[in-house]
């Protein structure tokens, strides 16, 4: 299994196709495999990178350096150590937060953002994350089984919940931390200066993240559109994925340099 050394932590990583390069950054407590819907698609004409960043999946669990700022520290050194040349960061949840503060720190190394289910600003959106992360310290697994199936819209496969309930208790209890940073996060004030465009895909009924969160931030970033999946919750990319690929095709589309075409 291929891994990369970055800022002193493990990260593993899968690196599949030739073309424009694709990063792709999964949600809290998942891991790259969440992307398996679209990896073998993109692949036929981008190059198609998923990593499982710090405290998840098969990457190192590190006590330290669970933050945004860490995680889009570890993403600049692996696109530098990969040789990614520019590549559409798309970001899951707080994979979503991960890709947009990414774009705001470093926009030399990107050529796109795309947000999927994300990014929260969340002291407006109600979610009770001192709650959470009290009840994730009483009762991991309790916590983690009870919350994880309203990421999904009704009807959902409970084969797919109860995989995503597995890999987020496979995973390391220190990004926790990020919920302690997520109380007071908003990216509002400072996406009209994103100097690399940006695309949001959203669940229809998403009730982790409401669809005015995207809307919001769109209105408030140049060129910034939003692109909704019929009948989808929190994760569109495993719930509805055909809907999802073919708007990441479009949203690709529209940030291609004039010298890329994207099949």
């Amino acid at each position: 299994m291929p891994n990369l050394d970055v800022n002193d932590t493990t990260y593993h990583y899968e690196d599949e196709g030739t073309g424009p390069a694709l990063l792709f950054l999964h949600g809290w407590g998942t891991s790259g495999r969440t992307w398996g819907a679209q990896q073998a698609g993109f692949a036929r004409d981008h190059r198609v990178v998923t990593v499982d960043w710090r405290g998840c999946g098969r990457s190192a669990r590190p006590v330290r350096g669970n933050t945004t700022a860490g995680v889009a520290s570890d993403l600049a050194a692996l696109i530098g150590a990969l040789r990614l040349d520019r590549p559409v960061v798309v970001g899951s949840s707080i994979g979503g937060s991960f890709a947009t503060e990414l774009g705001l720190r470093r926009p030399e190394l990107i050529g796109g953002v795309v947000s999927v289910d994300g990014p929260a600003y969340w002291p407006s959106t109600g979610m009770p994350i001192a709650e959470l992360r009290d009840d994730l310290r009483r009762d991991r697994a309790g916590t983690v089984a009870n919350w994880v199936p309203g990421w999904y819209a009704p009807g959902t496969s409970p084969a797919l919940i109860d995989w995503t309930v597995r890999q987020i208790l496979d995973s390391g209890v220190h990004i926790d931390q990020h919920f302690a940073e997520a109380g007071g996060y908003d990216p509002r004030p400072v996406l009209p200066g994103l100097r690399v465009p940006i695309h949001y895909i959203h669940g229809e009924l998403d009730t982790e993240i409401p669809l005015e969160v995207p809307r919001t931030c769109a209105a408030r970033t140049p060129g910034a559109e939003v692109d909704v999946i019929a009948g989808s919750g929190h994760m569109p990319h495993q719930e509805r994925p055909e809907a999802f690929n073919a708007a990441l095709r479009t949203a690709l589309a529209r940030m291609a340099p004039a010298d890329r075409t994207t099949a």
